[in-house]
């Protein structure tokens, strides 16, 4: 076979997989955006492409006074927005720490986080659910805020160190030399340096709201304090009146935030997972 005839083999099964993968990704996602615009409530009269196209649905969940979806809605970009922010500052702070100083159980440290890693959240469940009764929290955004952080700082800070291990430290020896202080090292020198990385990680905590339902299963009980995964779960609960329609639509409609962060954060994606994930 010539190297041309190779290539061309090559280039098939790349595009052949690539489009394998997006029909896979794409087919669900028709499926779904179709059934939101059918205008009934039933799963099984649906179908891909609607007799009559009806926007009922997404009327309802905004204008209906029955729906909570708006507060739904709000109660998660609360929890997404606050657990981003707060996410990137202590991962940054605690990846600072492990990259740059020496100090009793550094080590060990770095291997507990790799260790942490090993064991799901579901083993945590009920330890968390006793912890967050004690301190007040239980059936409070607060408190699932708190878990979304704690829980994602072991793998978050493991990622940032090993993006911060790659900037040499002389860097850090020429500020220290013209007086600069650890903070103004770490804040005018070094997190300018990390923002593809600290992109990945602000990321990755905003969506984790949107898309996780067990958590704020077990931590929330008031219908006025529940996200969107947990509301939107109530359509289709109840045995007699699934509603999969209006499920459809109301899981359509989380993409839009999500979309727009990403939109927002690209330029620093690809480079940040890159690094963080191969150096360290």
């Amino acid at each position: 076979m010539s190297r041309k005839a190779k290539n061309r083999l090559e280039l098939t099964l790349i595009y052949s997989v690539v489009l394998f993968m997006f029909m896979v990704i794409a087919y669900p996602l028709l499926w779904t955006t179709s059934i939101s615009l059918n205008p009934g409530t039933s799963l099984f009269s649906s179908s891909i492409v609607p007799e009559r196209w009806s926007f009922t649905h997404y009327e309802w969940l905004f204008a209906n006074p029955q729906s909570d979806y708006l507060l739904w809605y709000k109660n998660t970009l609360f929890v997404a927005a606050v657990t981003s922010v707060v996410s990137v500052l202590v991962v940054s702070f605690v990846a600072f720490a492990f990259s740059r100083y020496d100090f009793v159980g550094r080590k060990y440290g770095i291997y507990s986080f790799l260790l942490l890693q090993m064991f799901p959240v579901l083993m945590g469940m009920v330890a968390i659910y006793l912890l967050l009764n004690v301190v007040g929290l239980l059936d409070s955004l607060w408190g699932l805020v708190v878990i979304y952080i704690g829980g994602g700082l072991p793998m978050n800070a493991f990622l940032v160190k090993g993006y911060l291990d790659t900037i040499p430290r002389d860097l850090d020896e020429s500020a220290k030399m013209d007086g600069a202080g650890h903070f103004r090292i770490f804040f005018q020198i070094l997190l300018p340096l990390t923002k593809p990385i600290l992109a990945v990680v602000a990321l990755f905590n905003f969506m984790a709201p949107f898309m996780d339902f067990l958590l704020p299963r077990i931590i929330l009980r008031s219908p006025e304090k529940f996200t969107l995964a947990l509301g939107l779960f109530n359509f289709i609960n109840d045995k007699f009146a699934n509603n999969f329609t209006r499920f459809a639509a109301g899981a359509i409609l989380i993409a839009v935030p999500i979309a727009i962060v990403f939109l927002f954060l690209q330029r620093y994606l690809i480079t940040g997972l890159a690094d963080g994930a191969t150096k360290g």
